[in-house]
């Protein structure tokens, strides 16, 4: 082993492709006899599973009806419940249109107002001409 530099080739190694691996042959487990006791369980297995999957599927289904029912419901209440409470906002403002229509009109106030300042001067004068002094304010 010497110092001096290795002269390098300018060559370089072409990468090789790795070889295909072979498959390896599966053998397929032996059946299970259908006469074992295994094979047996396992079926009574799956027809118990299948069997609650078919009651999940009712129930799921009757489930979904409940609920399509009870939407409906409470759109019934709601609805019953607005048209409750428009019943009595009717019968209020039928109460408090009944209250307005008792009230004397515009004629009414007018002729008030006038009767009020005619008979105010008239008493006036009467109290000047009498000399009531005392009853007119100072």
């Amino acid at each position: 082993m010497s110092d001096a530099p290795v002269a390098r080739s300018a060559v370089t190694p072409i990468p090789r492709e790795p070889e295909p691996a072979l498959p390896v042959p599966v053998t397929p487990p032996a059946p299970v006899p259908a006469s074992s006791p295994v094979a047996d369980q396992l079926a009574r297995i799956e027809d118990k599973a299948s069997r609650i999957e078919d009651k999940y599927a009712r129930s799921e289904a009757l489930l979904s009806r409940v609920e399509d029912r009870m939407g409906t419901a409470a759109e019934r209440m709601n609805d019953a419940a607005r048209q409750s409470d428009l019943a009595a906002l009717r019968s209020e403002v039928r109460a408090l249109s009944d209250r307005t229509r008792r009230l004397p009109g515009l004629g009414a106030l007018i002729v008030t107002a006038a009767v009020t300042a005619v008979l105010t001067v008239a008493l006036l004068l009467v109290a000047q001409r009498l000399n009531l002094a005392g009853l007119l304010p100072r």
